[in-house]
């Protein structure tokens, strides 16, 4: 057991990518004799912007670790990884209600990657290195920032929102742009020999190619595109969603916002210099990568789930181990409102709150379940 605990801990710090998870399971199970499963949908952000606008301060206030924060460019070297529960408050109810020894929370990972600056797809700065570490995280959570202090070097010397959004996007654009040439020249070549998957990526792979060309970001492509398997497995930069995190106390310039709701992007104004509740920060964040939560609870555990909406039941509580989705036969839901409003779930099933779904079924936000499987 003890081996296994320290492989997996290795395996989620290094995030390989997701086509490698089933091969290492398999190792896990088949030489080590641990039934665990990889495969779940943990939420990973990456924090970037600027140097000195407010990254490590919010990593702080959302972890409570202290990392280095200095008031000079390029203060963080490497990107710190926290790991944040998901507030909410649905848990410490049915905590409750079951008399769980235990609470588990969902958890989000926060990356504090270091500032970028001009030219970082190049190289300038410590550009490369911290553009490749975004590739990581499933989300950007990209702060801006909006207060002038003159006690805090601004690494362009003035402060200037619209024109740092748009640096920090141009530098994420060309470093995908980058990748891109490389792929296309690849593909090109392996479109000659006729394969039509081949021909069919070599394709889409130029549209995208053109359309980043012309100044877009990848999240403004057509969905279709965006999901094309040679696409996903890029991982662009671009493509990620962002949330803009706008740090200062004044009224925000139109111009700033007029420009995200252009990207179709999500936004929050918050003064990271002082104490704040920072809830509405990872709630933006599930709503924007379209996760929900479902719950099991017992005596033992109350624990909280995280799957993107729409989920079917076996792949949902795959989650919880591999076997449940491989042996699914049918689930015993209750929706957390009628659980608590019955008292339970033996007065839930009672008063005919408790319902068998099968492997159809689209798990809900808020969904409690108990896991029938063969």
């Amino acid at each position: 057991m003890t081996r296994s605990y320290i492989v997996e801990i290795k395996i989620l710090k290094h995030r390989p990518n997701f086509l490698k998870y089933r091969e290492i399971e398999d190792f896990l199970r088949g030489v080590l004799h641990c039934k665990c499963s990889l495969i779940q949908m943990k939420l990973s952000i990456g924090i970037v912007g600027l140097p000195n606008v407010g990254k490590s301060t919010l990593f702080n206030l959302l972890t409570k670790q202290e990392v280095l924060v200095a008031n000079y460019p390029f203060a963080t070297i490497d990107p710190n990884v926290g790991i944040v529960p998901v507030p909410d408050k649905r848990l410490s109810q049915l905590t409750e209600i079951s008399k769980s020894k235990k609470t588990i929370p969902a958890v989000v990972e926060f990356y504090d990657i270091a500032g970028l600056v001009k030219g970082a797809h190049g190289g300038e700065g410590l550009g490369n290195q911290f553009l490749s570490h975004i590739r990581e995280a499933q989300a950007i959570v990209h702060i801006v920032r909006c207060f002038s202090d003159e006690n805090i070097i601004h690494v362009e010397h003035s402060v200037d929102p619209l024109r740092d959004l748009e640096t920090i996007n141009t530098e994420l654009l060309m470093k995908d742009l980058e990748t891109l040439n490389k792929r296309v020249a690849k593909a090109e070549g392996e479109a000659k020999t006729g394969d039509k998957q081949k021909v069919k990526d070599f394709e889409v792979l130029q549209s995208a190619q053109k359309f980043l060309a012309a100044g877009n970001l990848l999240t403004l492509m057509p969905q279709e595109i965006q999901r094309e398997p040679i696409i996903k497995e890029l991982q662009l930069l671009t493509g990620k969603p962002q949330i803009f995190l706008l740090n200062g106390t004044g009224e925000i310039p139109e111009a700033v916002l007029y420009r995200i709701k252009a990207l179709k992007s999500d936004y929050l104004v918050m003064d990271l210099a002082e104490a704040y509740d920072l809830t509405p920060l990872i709630t933006k964040a599930y709503e924007v990568l379209g996760l929900i939560s479902f719950f099991t609870t017992g005596e033992d555990e109350t624990r909280a789930w995280t799957v993107e909406r729409g989920a079917k039941a076996p792949q949902a509580v795959g989650v919880i181990h591999t076997d449940f989705e491989h042996k699914f036969i049918r689930a015993e839901i209750v929706s957390y409102d009628d659980l608590v409003s019955s008292g339970g779930w033996s007065q839930a099933k009672q008063k005919g709150k408790m319902r068998l779904e099968g492997k159809d079924y689209e798990v809900k936000d808020g969904d409690v379940i108990v896991v029938r499987h063969g």
